[in-house]
């Protein structure tokens, strides 16, 4: 039996920058970090090893991988060439709420199946690899931080360069920078989940409007200004940069937030927040504010949304158990 865990990641600045329409004409980047929430997947022979079983929110048991519902399963599986087995997923929290759990479960479950063949896969060919499966592969409107978030962990400045390499940079600041950081920042749970493939759909449509490339631009730049800042031990600007990002962002799709998700984002703002936004590509999920944490008590009674505590996460995608293996190198 093999155990793998793959943390879900929260995204800063530059969301949207890393979708390949936009980076190979302009370059494009993103501050994000990992947080202590997982994807974990475990592996081992199925009883029968000439089917197939697979558990998620759904039970499958087939005799062939051409026949599986799930696409990330039935692609990777047969890429891999892996049938005979049973493989469990299971979640800190369900997809379509913003902490890129789609690509965490694509990194995961790479990771779990090379790490069953006995071969050692670095972060840097994981997230490539995972990309390939959701981008190329499956043909998702998504862009790249997801994968190497998940694959890499901790708290990075990722680069997408206009060739299709991706550089991922970690952030280097004081452990007192990152306990204050962590401790301003609130994650509260709206109740709404949403299809991030639809809102990237049409955010992708809207790239090629001068406009809407404008504001991309600028949320690269509030990117590296956000970088620089954690560099030089100031969040003093921290929540108005995560504030005029949102606003730049929130002009990119009309799906991106609606009616009720500006109101709660107005309330906090009149009760404390210095700034914030919806996690992932918008819709719904999870808000996060930056917060002094002397005014979190008055903007929890104002939201009466669900808290989701979290904390910084630094490893990425890792093995948790694994029997005896031979190991290589791919």
């Amino acid at each position: 039996m093999i155990i793998t865990k793959t943390p879900f990641r929260v995204s800063f600045c530059g969301g949207g920058s890393d979708i390949a329409d936009f980076y190979r004409e302009y370059g494009g980047c993103v501050l994000s970090t990992t947080i202590n929430r997982y994807m974990y997947l475990m592996i081992h022979p199925y009883f029968d090893e000439k089917k197939t079983a697979l558990k998620y929110s759904q039970n499958e048991i087939v005799d062939s991988v051409y026949e599986i519902d799930h696409s990330i399963f039935r692609s990777v599986l047969n890429d891999m060439h892996v049938n005979g087995v049973e493989i469990t997923s299971t979640a800190d929290v369900p997809s379509g709420t913003g902490l890129g759990s789609s690509s965490s479960f694509t990194v995961g479950l790479l990771h779990t199946l090379y790490c069953y063949k006995g071969k050692y896969i670095s972060k840097a060919k994981l997230a490539e690899e995972a990309c390939k499966v959701e981008i190329e592969k499956l043909g998702n409107p998504i862009g790249k931080q997801d994968q190497y978030a998940a694959a890499f962990g901790g708290l990075n400045f990722i680069s997408f360069h206009k060739d299709d390499l991706v550089s991922v940079e970690p952030i280097v600041t004081k452990g007192e920078t990152l306990k204050k950081l962590q401790d301003n920042l609130v994650l509260y749970y709206t109740g709404i989940t949403h299809s991030a493939n639809e809102i990237l759909s049409e955010q992708k449509k809207n790239i090629s409007h001068k406009d809407k490339a404008q504001n991309l631009i600028r949320m690269c730049e509030l990117a590296r200004n956000l970088k620089h800042a954690l560099e030089c031990n100031e969040l003093e600007d921290f929540g108005s940069i995560l504030h005029e990002s949102w606003m730049k962002k929130r002009e990119l799709a009309g799906s991106i937030s609606d009616s009720r998700i500006d109101g709660l984002y107005q309330c906090a703002i009149e009760n404390g927040a210095l700034g914030g936004k919806l996690l992932g590509a918008g819709g719904g999920g999870f808000l996060l504010f930056y917060c002094p944490r002397e005014r979190q008590e008055r903007l929890a009674n104002q939201l009466r949304l669900r808290p989701y505590e979290f904390k910084f996460e630094h490893d990425g995608s890792s093995i948790v158990y694994i029997g005896d293996k031979y190991w290589e190198t791919v």
